[in-house]
């Protein structure tokens, strides 16, 4: 039992730290066209929201999303015109470009703010 015990406390600090209770992304549409949009871990390949899905965004539209980070981990946003990718804002659709101003390091329990341009 003692062995057990300290494989699972081994296993807990051995294990990466994820921001408790995750980091709010608020995003605003400000322009008049649909828009979608991914966020990127820049050092560790995660992709929210994941699975070939992306957050849609109509003309005008606010929406908050709650994601699973690591706690000092670089996240940025790639957004996209609706069906042309072609205009892109921060990495863009693949997270391959260089970008100003497009990334936050996460954050336990924090919000950051998300503008794509007019």
């Amino acid at each position: 039992m003692r062995i057990l015990a300290a494989v699972l406390v081994a296993l807990a600090l051995s294990t990466p730290a994820h921001a408790e209770g995750g980091m709010t992304f608020y995003m605003k549409n400000e322009t008049t066209r649909a828009m979608v949009l991914e966020l990127h871990g820049r050092d560790t390949q995660r992709v929210w929201p994941g699975d070939d899905q992306v957050y849609l965004l109509e003309p005008g539209e606010k929406k908050s999303v709650l994601i699973d980070c690591r706690e000092g981990e670089n996240i940025c946003y790639g957004a996209w015109v609706n069906g042309n990718d072609r205009i892109s804002y921060g990495v863009g659709p693949d997270g391959n470009r260089a970008c100003r101003d497009c990334c936050s390091i996460c954050v336990a329990k924090t919000t950051t703010t998300i503008d794509m341009p007019r």
